[in-house]
């Protein structure tokens, strides 16, 4: 078990390529994302939570229903405070199990809400990746094919970098400008300590 990173940018911030350049050093990186998306699929417990919240509907032929849940908890926020009260948790504990069993030097969790989740605070470590917004909105336009709006309302549910940077030990910019590597190299030198 090695120091445990967190790391976290709001949508279009380029965290995944971050995550990548520390990937290609060997560093262990557990997607919180993605496994919460199989957590509420796979996990007994976590389903029967779900459908005693949100009803049957929530699953369709033994699958999460994403579109019904989506719909649930866009644009309410009370739901969405009922599915992640659901959900995090048990993310939270898998990350935990899946960083304690890693043995590299150190391992990364990467999070879009790591700070909003409050899972920041078990880890030794957190880094926040930031660009400018004009920047986020046009590789996120581009990437997903939607428009200006749609981005603006994702980010309007995302923790401002503001606030995120208060939280963070370490910040990376990713605007085009400043070279991502040295930056990402000077951070695996001093977890490797």
């Amino acid at each position: 078990m090695g120091i445990k990173v967190g790391i976290a940018g709001g949508i279009g911030s380029g965290k995944t390529i971050v995550c990548d350049v520390f990937k290609v050093l060997g560093i262990p990186i557990y997607n919180a994302d993605l496994e919460a998306k199989l957590i509420m699929n796979k996990s007994d417990q976590v389903r029967k939570s779900i459908r005693a919240a949100f009803g049957d509907q929530a699953y369709q032929d033994g699958l999460l229903n994403r579109e019904f849940l989506s719909a649930q908890v866009f644009n309410d926020a009370d739901q969405l405070a009922k599915l992640n009260a659901i959900v995090h948790p048990a993310v939270i504990q898998a990350a935990e199990d899946w960083a304690d069993a890693q043995t590299a030097p150190y391992s990364l969790k990467e999070a879009s809400i790591l700070f909003e989740s409050g899972s920041y605070k078990k880890l030794d470590y957190t880094i926040l990746v930031t660009a400018p917004v004009e920047i986020r909105i046009a590789r996120v336009m581009q990437r997903d094919q939607v428009t200006r709006e749609q981005v603006l309302a994702r980010m309007n549910n995302q923790l401002p970098d503001e606030e995120k940077a208060k939280l963070a030990d370490f910040v990376i910019i990713n605007d085009g400008i400043k070279a991502l590597i040295p930056q990402v190299m000077a951070l695996h030198r001093q977890f490797q300590k």
